[in-house]
């Protein structure tokens, strides 16, 4: 391997000797047409040619490579702009359904006499079997057990536990909630009650009772705790199958508490 790197070096040495040797004469003979500028113009044109096209090789591979290094860096620099596009976009999109909540939230606590305050939902329960969320507001904004919670759509549920700061809410979906309530085309009553799998039960309707599914589903405000009148859902599905005096009754609550992200405490 060195013998043969020796041997190279000095074949390309014996080359350039030579083509400086052409070159001196070419240079004493620069006007002549004489046998040896023929000589002379036969043997370093090759060499000149050779030397030329590499040249120009490298400045072509030099130029492309300069060229894809600013392809690269112009779209990087698009990517960025993009992607601060997008966050901008999806911050816009954010604040603009925030508002649009937000001025639910208004219409709801002028629509409603009383006392509201408005509470962020902080955190969740994800347990089967009970069903509550945390709120930011606690006893520092005169939030106390029992009091009930709303949104929009309708009852959301009551507080369970106030700290100074934070307080929990069982939602209506779970199994101890209990909402006397009343279908709101026939007045027929009954007691809502939670199941684990995001529906509730209106229980103690009977059977003789006028209810059809899609009925509406509101509080009767008879159980000291809801005022009367929030929706509290849909009738999805009655059965008469089962023996007894009361139908089995399914209702959809209105609020999809999966998305739900803020509340109305009633105060008073």
């Amino acid at each position: 391997m060195f013998s043969k790197r020796l041997l190279v070096i000095f074949c390309l040495i014996i080359f350039v000797l030579v083509n400086i040797i052409f070159l001196s004469i070419s240079a004493k003979h620069r006007h002549g047409n004489t046998i040896v500028d023929r000589i002379v113009m036969a043997g370093i044109a090759p060499f000149q040619e050779g030397v030329t096209q590499v040249i120009r090789f490298c400045e072509h591979v030099w130029n492309h490579y300069f060229y894809l290094v600013n392809v690269r860096q112009e779209c990087d620099h698009l990517e960025d702009l993009l992607a601060k596009a997008n966050l901008e976009k999806s911050k816009y999109v954010e604040s603009e359904r925030t508002c649009e909540r937000l001025q639910k939230l208004l219409e709801t606590k002028s629509a409603i006499p009383h006392r509201l305050i408005s509470a962020e939902v902080v955190g969740l329960d994800p347990s089967e079997w009970f069903k509550t969320i945390i709120i930011n507001r606690g006893t520092h904004d005169s939030v106390a057990k029992g009091m009930p919670v709303i949104a929009t759509e309708g009852i959301v549920g009551q507080i369970v536990t106030a700290s100074y700061r934070y307080s929990k809410v069982m939602l209506i979906i779970d199994r101890s909630s209990a909402v006397d309530a009343l279908v709101q085309r026939t007045r027929t009553r009954g007691i809502v009650e939670g199941e684990t799998d995001e529906m509730c039960r209106f229980k103690y309707v009977l059977r003789k009772a006028d209810i059809s599914t899609g009925d509406t589903v509101v509080s009767s405000g008879l159980d000291g705790l809801f005022p009367k009148g929030l929706r509290v859902g849909s009738v999805k599905e009655i059965s008469k199958g089962q023996p007894g005096i009361f139908q089995v009754v399914s209702v959809q609550p209105y609020v999809d508490f999966a998305r739900l992200e803020e509340v109305l405490v009633i105060v008073e």
